[in-house]
Protein backbone atom coordinates (compact mmCIF):
# COMPACT_ATOMS: atom_id res chain seq x y z
CA UNK A 1 0.00 0.00 0.00
CA UNK A 2 1.35 3.44 -0.89
CA UNK A 3 1.51 5.50 2.31
CA UNK A 4 2.70 8.82 0.89
CA UNK A 5 0.44 11.31 2.71
CA UNK A 6 -0.44 13.61 -0.16
CA UNK A 7 -3.38 12.70 -2.33
CA UNK A 8 -1.52 13.85 -5.41
CA UNK A 9 1.12 11.63 -7.00
CA UNK A 10 4.61 11.95 -5.51
CA UNK A 11 6.79 14.50 -7.29
CA UNK A 12 9.29 12.66 -9.46
CA UNK A 13 11.89 15.32 -8.66
CA UNK A 14 12.10 14.16 -5.03
CA UNK A 15 14.58 11.44 -4.11
CA UNK A 16 13.48 8.52 -1.97
CA UNK A 17 15.18 10.02 1.08
CA UNK A 18 13.34 13.31 0.50
CA UNK A 19 10.02 11.48 0.22
CA UNK A 20 10.77 9.61 3.45
CA UNK A 21 11.76 12.88 5.11
CA UNK A 22 8.49 14.56 4.10
CA UNK A 23 6.44 11.52 5.13
CA UNK A 24 7.98 11.31 8.61
CA UNK A 25 7.97 15.07 9.20
CA UNK A 26 4.31 15.28 8.17
CA UNK A 27 3.37 12.71 10.80
CA UNK A 28 5.39 14.46 13.47
CA UNK A 29 3.65 17.75 12.59
CA UNK A 30 0.22 16.09 12.78
CA UNK A 31 1.25 14.41 16.06
CA UNK A 32 0.65 10.94 14.71
CA UNK A 33 4.27 10.44 15.78
CA UNK A 34 4.25 12.02 19.22
CA UNK A 35 7.32 12.98 21.31
CA UNK A 36 9.09 9.80 22.35
CA UNK A 37 7.60 7.72 19.50
CA UNK A 38 10.09 5.11 18.29
CA UNK A 39 10.86 5.34 14.57
CA UNK A 40 11.49 1.80 13.32
CA UNK A 41 13.42 2.05 10.06
CA UNK A 42 12.21 -1.28 8.70
CA UNK A 43 8.56 -0.52 9.37
CA UNK A 44 8.79 2.91 7.75
CA UNK A 45 10.65 1.49 4.77
CA UNK A 46 7.90 -1.11 4.37
CA UNK A 47 5.20 1.57 4.51
CA UNK A 48 6.96 3.56 1.82
CA UNK A 49 7.99 0.55 -0.28
CA UNK A 50 11.69 1.43 -0.22
CA UNK A 51 14.87 0.18 1.41
CA UNK A 52 16.00 1.34 4.84
CA UNK A 53 18.89 3.37 3.37
CA UNK A 54 16.85 6.43 2.28
CA UNK A 55 14.80 6.20 5.49
CA UNK A 56 18.01 6.33 7.51
CA UNK A 57 19.12 9.38 5.52
CA UNK A 58 15.77 11.07 6.16
CA UNK A 59 15.99 10.39 9.89
CA UNK A 60 19.53 11.80 10.00
CA UNK A 61 18.22 15.00 8.41
CA UNK A 62 15.39 15.19 10.94
CA UNK A 63 17.92 14.64 13.71
CA UNK A 64 19.95 17.61 12.42
CA UNK A 65 16.77 19.72 12.64
CA UNK A 66 16.14 18.63 16.21
CA UNK A 67 12.96 16.69 15.45
CA UNK A 68 14.49 13.26 16.02
CA UNK A 69 16.96 11.96 18.59
CA UNK A 70 18.97 8.74 18.82
CA UNK A 71 19.18 6.74 22.04
CA UNK A 72 21.68 3.98 22.69
CA UNK A 73 20.11 0.51 22.46
CA UNK A 74 16.79 2.08 21.44
CA UNK A 75 17.32 3.82 18.10
CA UNK A 76 15.54 6.82 16.68
CA UNK A 77 12.75 8.53 18.57
CA UNK A 78 10.74 11.68 17.99
CA UNK A 79 12.37 14.36 20.14
CA UNK A 80 10.75 15.37 23.37
CA UNK A 81 9.56 18.96 23.66
CA UNK A 82 12.40 21.16 24.89
CA UNK A 83 10.48 23.18 27.43
CA UNK A 84 13.30 25.55 28.33
CA UNK A 85 14.11 26.26 24.70
CA UNK A 86 10.44 27.04 24.04
CA UNK A 87 10.35 29.57 26.85
CA UNK A 88 13.57 31.20 25.72
CA UNK A 89 12.36 31.49 22.11
CA UNK A 90 9.04 32.97 23.18
CA UNK A 91 10.78 35.51 25.39
CA UNK A 92 13.18 36.45 22.60
CA UNK A 93 10.37 36.61 20.06
CA UNK A 94 8.30 38.93 22.24
CA UNK A 95 11.13 41.47 22.07
CA UNK A 96 12.21 40.91 18.47
CA UNK A 97 8.74 40.70 16.94
CA UNK A 98 7.47 43.63 18.95
CA UNK A 99 10.25 45.81 17.59
CA UNK A 100 9.92 44.46 14.04
CA UNK A 101 6.16 45.10 14.04
CA UNK A 102 6.72 48.69 15.17
CA UNK A 103 9.43 49.28 12.54
CA UNK A 104 7.15 47.88 9.83
CA UNK A 105 4.06 49.82 10.91
CA UNK A 106 4.61 52.95 8.84
CA UNK A 107 5.29 50.88 5.72
CA UNK A 108 2.06 48.91 5.86
CA UNK A 109 -0.56 49.80 3.27
CA UNK A 110 -4.33 49.82 3.62
CA UNK A 111 -4.34 46.50 1.76
CA UNK A 112 -1.82 45.01 4.21
CA UNK A 113 -3.97 45.97 7.20
CA UNK A 114 -7.10 44.69 5.45
CA UNK A 115 -5.38 41.38 4.74
CA UNK A 116 -4.31 41.06 8.37
CA UNK A 117 -7.85 41.80 9.52
CA UNK A 118 -9.26 39.21 7.09
CA UNK A 119 -6.86 36.62 8.50
CA UNK A 120 -7.93 37.53 12.01
CA UNK A 121 -11.57 37.13 10.97
CA UNK A 122 -10.77 33.59 9.78
CA UNK A 123 -9.18 32.93 13.16
CA UNK A 124 -12.38 34.05 14.87
CA UNK A 125 -14.38 31.66 12.67
CA UNK A 126 -12.25 28.71 13.81
CA UNK A 127 -13.08 29.30 17.47
CA UNK A 128 -16.45 27.52 17.33
CA UNK A 129 -14.86 24.31 16.04
CA UNK A 130 -11.35 24.86 17.31
CA UNK A 131 -8.43 23.36 15.41
CA UNK A 132 -5.24 24.40 17.24
CA UNK A 133 -2.96 23.66 14.30
CA UNK A 134 -5.05 25.59 11.77
CA UNK A 135 -5.35 28.47 14.23
CA UNK A 136 -1.57 28.50 14.71
CA UNK A 137 -0.99 28.61 10.95
CA UNK A 138 -3.32 31.59 10.58
CA UNK A 139 -1.70 33.22 13.60
CA UNK A 140 1.72 33.02 11.99
CA UNK A 141 0.32 34.39 8.73
CA UNK A 142 -1.27 37.29 10.60
CA UNK A 143 1.94 38.30 12.33
CA UNK A 144 4.06 37.85 9.22
CA UNK A 145 1.76 40.29 7.42
CA UNK A 146 2.59 42.89 10.07
CA UNK A 147 6.33 42.36 10.52
CA UNK A 148 7.53 41.36 7.03
CA UNK A 149 7.95 45.02 5.98
CA UNK A 150 10.34 45.69 8.85
CA UNK A 151 13.00 48.10 7.59
CA UNK A 152 15.77 46.33 9.51
CA UNK A 153 16.74 43.19 7.54
CA UNK A 154 18.85 41.73 10.35
CA UNK A 155 15.99 42.05 12.82
CA UNK A 156 13.63 40.45 10.32
CA UNK A 157 16.05 37.54 9.92
CA UNK A 158 16.10 37.02 13.69
CA UNK A 159 12.30 37.06 13.92
CA UNK A 160 11.99 34.48 11.16
CA UNK A 161 14.61 32.33 12.86
CA UNK A 162 12.72 32.28 16.16
CA UNK A 163 9.46 31.45 14.38
CA UNK A 164 11.23 28.50 12.71
CA UNK A 165 12.60 27.32 16.06
CA UNK A 166 9.15 27.48 17.62
CA UNK A 167 7.80 25.31 14.81
CA UNK A 168 10.18 22.57 15.94
CA UNK A 169 9.76 23.09 19.67
CA UNK A 170 5.98 23.07 19.94
CA UNK A 171 3.58 22.78 17.07
CA UNK A 172 0.83 24.77 18.73
CA UNK A 173 0.69 26.42 22.14
CA UNK A 174 -3.06 26.67 21.59
CA UNK A 175 -3.28 22.87 21.88
CA UNK A 176 -2.35 23.29 25.53
CA UNK A 177 -4.20 26.52 26.30
CA UNK A 178 -7.12 26.80 23.83
CA UNK A 179 -8.72 29.52 25.95
CA UNK A 180 -5.85 31.79 24.96
CA UNK A 181 -7.11 31.84 21.34
CA UNK A 182 -10.11 34.09 22.13
CA UNK A 183 -7.88 36.59 23.91
CA UNK A 184 -5.35 36.45 21.09
CA UNK A 185 -7.72 37.55 18.32
CA UNK A 186 -8.92 40.48 20.47
CA UNK A 187 -5.31 41.55 20.98
CA UNK A 188 -4.73 41.30 17.23
CA UNK A 189 -7.53 43.78 16.66
CA UNK A 190 -6.00 46.16 19.18
CA UNK A 191 -2.63 46.05 17.38
CA UNK A 192 -4.36 46.74 14.06
CA UNK A 193 -6.18 49.74 15.51
CA UNK A 194 -2.92 51.18 16.78
CA UNK A 195 -1.34 50.78 13.34
CA UNK A 196 -4.35 52.28 11.55
CA UNK A 197 -4.40 55.35 13.80
CA UNK A 198 -0.64 55.92 13.43
CA UNK A 199 -0.12 55.49 17.15
CA UNK A 200 3.40 56.16 18.47
CA UNK A 201 5.73 53.34 17.51
CA UNK A 202 6.49 52.72 21.18
CA UNK A 203 2.82 51.93 21.82
CA UNK A 204 2.68 49.54 18.87
CA UNK A 205 5.85 47.81 20.03
CA UNK A 206 4.53 47.51 23.59
CA UNK A 207 1.21 46.05 22.44
CA UNK A 208 2.88 43.52 20.13
CA UNK A 209 5.39 42.54 22.81
CA UNK A 210 2.70 42.16 25.49
CA UNK A 211 0.64 40.05 23.09
CA UNK A 212 3.48 37.56 22.60
CA UNK A 213 4.31 37.49 26.31
CA UNK A 214 0.68 36.78 27.20
CA UNK A 215 0.79 33.55 25.18
CA UNK A 216 3.88 32.41 27.06
CA UNK A 217 2.26 33.39 30.37
CA UNK A 218 -0.84 31.33 29.52
CA UNK A 219 1.33 28.33 28.70
CA UNK A 220 3.33 28.67 31.91
CA UNK A 221 0.20 28.98 34.06
CA UNK A 222 -1.15 25.81 32.45
CA UNK A 223 2.03 23.73 32.42
CA UNK A 224 4.09 25.17 35.29
CA UNK A 225 1.77 27.04 37.68
CA UNK A 226 4.36 27.03 40.48
CA UNK A 227 6.85 28.89 38.28
CA UNK A 228 4.48 31.21 36.44
CA UNK A 229 4.30 33.88 39.13
CA UNK A 230 8.06 34.33 39.08
CA UNK A 231 8.34 35.08 35.38
CA UNK A 232 9.66 38.52 34.43
CA UNK A 233 7.45 40.72 32.21
CA UNK A 234 8.84 41.16 28.68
Amino acid sequence: MNAIPETRAPDATFSKSQLAYRWIKDRIARQEFVPGYRLVLGSIAGELDMSVVPVREAIRQLEAEGLVMFERNVGARVSMVDDSAYRHSMQALSILEGTATALAARSLTIDDVRRARDINALMVETLDHFDPRAFTGLNQEFHATLFEKCVNPRLLELVRGEWARLGHLRDSTFSFVPGRAQESVAEHENILRLIETSAPLGEIEKAARRHRSATLDAYMIHEHPDEALGLPAF
